[in-house]
């Protein structure tokens, strides 16, 4: 059983010992770098690990000239189904990759599975659908004789349990296709599991973003949160707003992202599971929207003269308004999902503070000098905007610290401070009664030596003091791959295989925490990544049986 995760296995182990005698391992931290037991886990390369999995020793063959993925004849998603056949497709590919055309050996052995039959129990498939953040996700595998079932409600639901079949799967060192007898019941823990790319400090070709939304579901993870733009370039086109890009973006034309592109995105993810959230975060962050639209931004003063630069949007003209009403009404039609992501963090009020014109608007509305009552003035307008457009909000957390008046679905984005105060941030806001993500622990820009994986692994956005009703409010969270140092050649080993250590926090059940089990479980989930084209990145000394064969 699980033949080559054995041989596969014991190699990491062995480039694991020979690791250790090099002197710099002694710098290393020692919880993170301790010798592990190196082994096949049980539960084979299942990533992330599903609630409930029995795995027996009794193994079926597949064979890639007979070897089907068909709708059950109960299924309300049929043929007409183009989400589910073409995963189809995608998943035997998968399975089989260059081995398809290879017949099975006349050797007598284990019995052949000859099928898969997908079968989607809802009368509603939700095929032609968008996932939500209420999307049933679950499903239930049976790999048996005669064939191995798949039931989901809903067509999400399924491409989840697609993956994990194909994560069943193993080969022998002749290259022959096994799987094992299988009952699985699964569903995510948390519904919001989600990877931020920021596509503003640096541009990230369209291929890269597809390339990650292929691997995020892999991984289940299903929202993208698109930190489309900021201060240093914006790449939106917009319909309404050409000139914000036009001026605002790298380049105009190389370095911008179309109406088209923007599309392919939302339909790449939707075909696999995958939410877009866009975030166009205001009132900091915007310099390069103000390159665009004139008077958008505040002018900063030196002494009694404007010094040329310029700060935050300036929150007390009424054309910033109107300007903000016509670019999220587009906004709101360009983006299906039902949130966008509005930002509202780190906003400097040094510039605000030297404009006369705001002090003037501070002193008429009893602001007195305190500007985070007029950047609350602002955020509260502008959530009044996109609340006519029809769309929920998520926020950074500032926007709640500083007392803004929200709606009581609004989400609360948290993402500073260390775990003592982020413990205490998600206290504070789910005692208040909103929806809360976590970011804090999972910023995957930071990088260090050594497995930091691990310490991704194990932060829990509910390990915080609080009632099981303020738990509840946690949806999930969300790993972030901030752009400074980021680009289309380091974005996908950077970020793959560590965002793989909180997919399964976020998806598998509370008590799944065995670092030895998830390291074994992932250097062979990575491996296959590797195989699949990603070049996700080793987590210490081993090798792959297919290695990433390189540019």
């Amino acid at each position: 059983m699980f033949a080559t995760l054995k041989l596969t296995l014991l190699l990491l182990a062995l480039g694991f010992s020979q690791g250790l005698q090099h002197d710099y391992i002694d710098e290393l931290d020692e919880e993170a770098e301790a010798e592990r037991v190196v082994g096949p886990s049980k539960y084979g390369s299942l990533w992330p690990l599903p609630q409930k999995v029995k795995i027996s020793d009794v193994s079926f063959k597949l064979s890639s000239a007979s070897f089907r993925i068909s709708d059950a004849k109960e299924s309300s998603a049929g043929p007409g189904c183009s989400l589910l056949q073409t995963a189809y497709r995608r998943y035997y590919e998968y399975v089989f990759g260059s081995a398809k055309r290879q017949e099975l050996s006349g050797r007598t052995g284990p019995a052949v599975l000859p099928e898969l039959q997908v079968w989607i129990t809802s009368p509603d498939s939700e095929c032609d659908g968008y996932p939500s953040v209420a999307s049933d996700e679950s499903y239930e595998l049976t790999v048996d004789q005669p064939y191995a079932v798949l039931k989901a409600p809903t067509v999400w639901g399924a491409l989840h349990g697609l993956e994990t079949f194909s994560q069943l799967v193993y080969e022998d060192e002749y290259g022959a296709k096994s799987i094992n007898q299988s009952t699985i019941s699964d569903f995510p823990r948390f519904a919001h599991r989600g990877i931020l790319l920021d596509s503003s400090r640096h541009f990230l070709p369209i291929k890269v973003l597809l390339a990650n939304l292929e691997t995020m579901a892999m991984n289940k993870f299903n929202v993208f949160h698109w930190h489309i733009v900021d201060d240093q370039s914006f790449p939106y086109l917009s319909r309404t707003f050409p000139q914000l890009s036009q001026q605002g973006a790298y380049h105009p034309y190389t370095h911008v992202y179309t109406p088209a592109d923007v599309k392919m995105v939302i339909e790449f993810g939707r075909l696999r599971g995958i939410r877009v959230i866009p975030e166009f975060d205001t009132p900091g962050h915007t310099q390069s929207w103000g390159k665009g639209q004139k008077d958008l931004l505040t002018p900063c003063y030196s002494g009694s003269k404007p010094s040329g630069s310029f700060g935050p949007v300036n929150p007390i003209l009424n054309t910033t308004y109107d300007f903000m009403s016509q670019f999220f009404k587009e906004i709101s039609t360009v983006f299906p999902d039902a949130y966008v992501h509005l930002g509202g963090d780190e906003v400097d009020f040094r510039c605000w503070m030297s404009n006369p014109d705001i002090q003037k608007f501070m002193d008429q509305q009893g602001f007195g000098h305190d500007y985070s009552k007029l950047e609350s003035f602002y955020i509260q307008k502008l959530l009044n905007i996109v609340a006519t457009t029809q769309k929920g909000y998520i926020i950074w957390q500032e926007v709640f610290d500083n007392g803004v008046k929200l709606k009581p679905d609004t989400l609360i984005h948290v993402w500073k401070g260390n775990k003592e105060q982020y413990q205490s941030e998600m206290a504070k806001v789910t005692s208040s009664g909103f929806q809360t993500l976590l970011s804090t622990p999972w910023y995957l820009n930071r990088i260090s030596y050594g497995q930091d994986w691990q310490g991704h692994y194990k932060a829990d956005p509910q390990d915080f003091k609080g009632t099981e009703e303020q738990k509840k409010l946690v949806i999930g969270g969300e790993a972030c791959l901030w752009g400074e140092y980021v680009d289309a050649t380091n974005l996908t080993p950077r970020l793959w295989p560590r965002a793989s250590a909180v997919a399964e926090r976020l998806w598998s059940a509370v008590d799944v925490t065995d670092i030895n089990d998830a390291f074994n479980r992932l250097s062979v989930h990575r491996c296959r990544m590797v195989a699949r084209g990603i070049p996700a990145e080793p987590l210490f000394s081993s090798y792959c049986p297919q290695e990433y064969k390189g540019i």
